[in-house]
């Protein structure tokens, strides 16, 4: 999929129902739009509040979640936002400021470390993921997927997706 900056990106959206994990995928018109996303996952059911993933280009990912109304937001890489639209609205989002050149040559995340405490992945722990500067955005994607336990079925949306 490409956003309007021409860019690969995809968003998936992940719930439990039943006990069962599901999936979808929000429309390719949606990739650069926060509150599009978020709108999206308001409207999934889920025993624990729906989620996104989105990858833009394998550069970054933006996790959206939303839990009894309330939106949590994760941004892999804030640098990410002085060129990308999203990242950039993720930030606007978090009331934080873009950052100065000299800020550029340091990658860190932004947002909820603790998105995903209640199914077991902790801030200590997405911390970790996240501070692999040679993984790109779909390995960390990846890497939260096999660590949540959806690992086989996410892998399967997103090779159909890219594949």
């Amino acid at each position: 999929m490409t956003d309007s900056n021409g860019t690969d990106a995809y968003a998936v959206l992940v719930f439990r129902q039943d006990g069962e994990w599901q999936f979808g995928v929000l429309p390719e018109s949606v990739t650069d739009d926060l509150d599009a996303i978020i709108a999206a996952v308001l409207q999934q059911p889920g025993e624990n509040g729906a989620f996104a993933l989105v990858d833009v280009a394998d550069e970054f990912f933006v996790v959206v979640r939303v839990q009894m109304g309330r939106v949590r937001l994760l941004l892999s890489d804030v640098t990410a936002a002085v060129s990308w639209e999203l990242a950039a609205q993720v930030l606007e989002h978090l009331d934080i400021d873009l950052p100065g050149e000299g800020d550029l040559d340091d990658v860190w995340p932004v947002g909820d470390l603790g998105v995903f405490d209640d199914l077991g992945l902790d801030e200590m722990e997405m911390g970790a993921m996240l501070s692999d500067l040679d993984a790109y955005a779909d390995e960390m994607l990846s890497a939260l997927a096999r660590r949540l336990g959806f690992s086989e079925p996410f892998e399967r949306v997103v090779d159909a997706l890219v594949g």
